[in-house]
């Protein structure tokens, strides 16, 4: 997949799992945004499984830190996992990785 930003959404009884496929820039922002924060209304646990991402940007961080916010005034989780190459490497240095890093497993070694 390349470039056009595209969610799908996976429903659980307490966790929802939103897969991120494509470009997280500008273009996508409102779409992403939305979908997060719709995520986060209705699931008391969200990942964003950012696994086929291929490009993120400011924009794409401002809707990851949005709904991160929106997450933690409702009680909330959000957690982003899967990103690799460029992409993680933009997690890191901004923070946002381990701002919505989830919990380690019970047991794992560090």
């Amino acid at each position: 997949m390349s470039g056009r930003l595209t969610t799908h959404v996976s429903r659980g009884p307490a966790h929802t799992v939103v897969a991120v496929a494509g470009d997280c820039d500008l273009a996508g922002r409102e779409e992403l945004t939305a979908t997060l924060l719709a995520a986060v209304a209705d699931a008391r646990i969200v990942t964003v499984d950012l696994s086929d991402v291929e490009f993120l940007d400011s924009s794409g961080i401002h809707a990851l830190v949005t709904a991160h916010h929106a997450a933690v005034q409702a009680t909330r989780r959000l957690y982003a996992t899967g990103a690799t190459g460029v992409v993680a490497q933009v997690l890191e240095l901004t923070g946002v990785a381990e701002l919505l890093a989830p919990p380690a497993s019970a047991g794992a070694d560090s």
